[in-house]
């Protein structure tokens, strides 16, 4: 019986944890394409996007928040106009403590004291949707 030559998988490819770190950092850069980052440096793009993933999970939206210590804002969708958000801004006082941010199609409205954990957090999350 003749032998049969069997080809062996190649090695995965292993990424010392300055460079993860530095992708994941160009990728939260406001207009950075996660998919052209990955491009030029040779490796797949959804392997960027789990990485940014993990260190999100690992760093700066954890930063050691128990389950019990979770904190849900209250969340309204609305349809804006073309002066919808000028007329919106006008109408609450300077003091109200109030932050309006649009995304794309979506708006995020802050009232009262902000963590800014949090914020960034969802902000993340937001930046990958759109």
């Amino acid at each position: 019986m003749a032998k049969q030559d069997t080809q062996t998988k190649p090695a995965r490819r292993q990424y010392t944890a300055a460079f993860k770190t530095d992708l994941v950092e160009r990728c939260l850069q406001p207009g950075a394409s996660v998919s052209g980052i990955a491009l030029d440096n040779g490796i797949n793009a959804n392997v960027l996007f789990r990485w940014r993933r993990e260190q999100m999970r690992t760093s700066g939206c954890a930063q050691d928040r128990g389950a019990a210590q979770a904190v849900l804002l209250p969340v309204e969708m609305m349809q804006a106009g073309p002066s919808e958000p000028q007329a919106l801004r006008s109408s609450l006082p300077a003091a109200a403590g109030v932050i309006e941010i649009d995304i794309g199609a979506a708006r995020v409205r802050l009232r009262g004291s902000v963590d800014e954990v949090a914020v960034r957090c969802v902000l993340h999350t937001l930046r990958a949707i759109a």
